[in-house]
């Protein structure tokens, strides 16, 4: 079993997660204004991508600029990793890869606690994402906990990268916004994505 396997059922049940479903988790969050660059890749390729219609160029077209945007706006103090391998424990299904991957370490050449973020892309089927993410999400924080480096919370992302809808772990409660963002709300995007990176979490784990 693997982190793709999981439904947000079995999710639930495998972990004892205790699941709240709720509109507007993160109303509160101020929106961030995206770069020049990022602001007119968006404009150059979201039509590009979307007519392609494939998850790989909406990964490569929109998802990954957006979490560039992510890293240059922490002023690279984070690491972005995409498709990478993140095997945590194998008795538990916790095993496989993640589309993406955002710690709030420096290290760029390997994954490093704290793992804050898990993206996961989906052409379509957002909601059959959750599981999928959740397990993930669960993933990283028993890195964070191997690594004596564990943080409050863990937010996943699942996304087409049109449509962005957001998670978040804590303990285990898993929230889960249903509240979902279109690219055109950039700001609020990336106002979300950069929740989790605040300047005392990052200075205090590099």
């Amino acid at each position: 079993m693997a982190y793709s396997d999981f439904t947000l059922a079995k999710a639930k049940q495998a972990f004892g997660l205790n699941l709240t479903e709720q509109r507007g988790l993160f109303d509160a969050i101020a929106g961030v204004s995206p770069s020049a660059f990022l602001a007119e890749a968006l404009a150059r390729y979201t039509t590009l991508a979307t007519a392609i219609g494939t998850e790989k160029a909406r990964s490569e077209f929109l998802i990954a600029p957006v979490l560039a945007e992510v890293k240059l706006q922490r002023n690279n103090q984070i690491s972005l990793f995409s498709g990478t391998e993140f095997n945590v424990n194998a008795e538990q299904g916790l095993v496989g890869f993640c589309d993406f991957l955002i710690s709030a370490a420096q290290e760029q050449l390997f994954i490093s606690a704290p793992v804050a973020t898990i993206v996961e892309a989906k052409k379509e089927d957002i909601i059959g994402g959750l599981g999928q993410c959740a397990a993930t999400m669960v993933g990283a924080q028993q890195f964070n906990q191997q690594a004596g480096n564990a943080i409050d919370r863990i937010y996943g992302v699942v996304t087409s990268g049109t449509n962005w809808r957001f998670l978040m772990l804590e303990g285990d409660r898993l929230e889960i916004d249903l509240t979902e963002y279109y690219i055109s709300q950039i700001d609020k995007i990336l106002g979300i994505l950069l929740q989790p990176f605040q300047p005392a979490l990052a200075t205090s784990n590099t």
